[in-house]
């Protein structure tokens, strides 16, 4: 039996501290599939199509890391996808918290599924997704956070 982990995140954008943890999940699981989850409440700064495209490069060589797109329940998107195990990452002890809280509801709505923390690499821990997006926003360079050229991201998000 394949061991499948969804890696579930809004990656508004895709940091290296994600690319990070889908690195190391890989040592761990058959397959990862990054689920790009769409909440329509919530107004992206990257349009999704755009992200899926750039984490798709991303990986172009790892042919066990699938990308997708959803809006359901990360745990109904799971089942749905046959993963058995989610994969998270965690850059300090708030990330704990509130993952905790959400992986104990995911284990209620789909018994079979493990939630699996891999703690942030020290280097990558300071990234986050809305740091790099304040800071882009104010016109300064981020590409230093990102695992592709936020150039090619920018003239994407022009073209969608």
């Amino acid at each position: 039996m394949q061991r499948v982990a969804l890696f579930p995140g809004s990656f508004d954008p895709f940091t290296k501290g994600h690319e990070d943890i889908v690195l190391r999940g890989l040592r761990l699981f058959d397959q990862v599939v990054i689920g790009i989850g769409n909440n329509a409440t919530k107004k992206r700064y990257f349009p999704l199509n755009v992200m899926k495209e750039m984490i798709e490069k991303t990986f172009s060589s790892e042919s066990n890391v699938i990308v997708i797109t959803y809006e359901d329940l990360t745990a109904h998107t799971a089942r749905e996808i046959g993963a058995t195990f989610l994969l998270r990452g965690l850059r300090n002890t708030t990330d704990f918290e509130y993952e905790n809280g959400i992986s104990q509801v995911n284990r209620y709505l789909y018994e079979e599924i493990e939630t699996v923390f891999l703690i942030t690499s020290p280097l990558l821990a300071p990234i986050s997704s809305s740091i790099i997006r304040d800071l882009h926003r104010y016109g300064q360079r981020v590409d230093d956070f990102l695992p592709y050229s936020l150039s090619e991201l920018d003239k994407l998000n022009q073209e969608s």
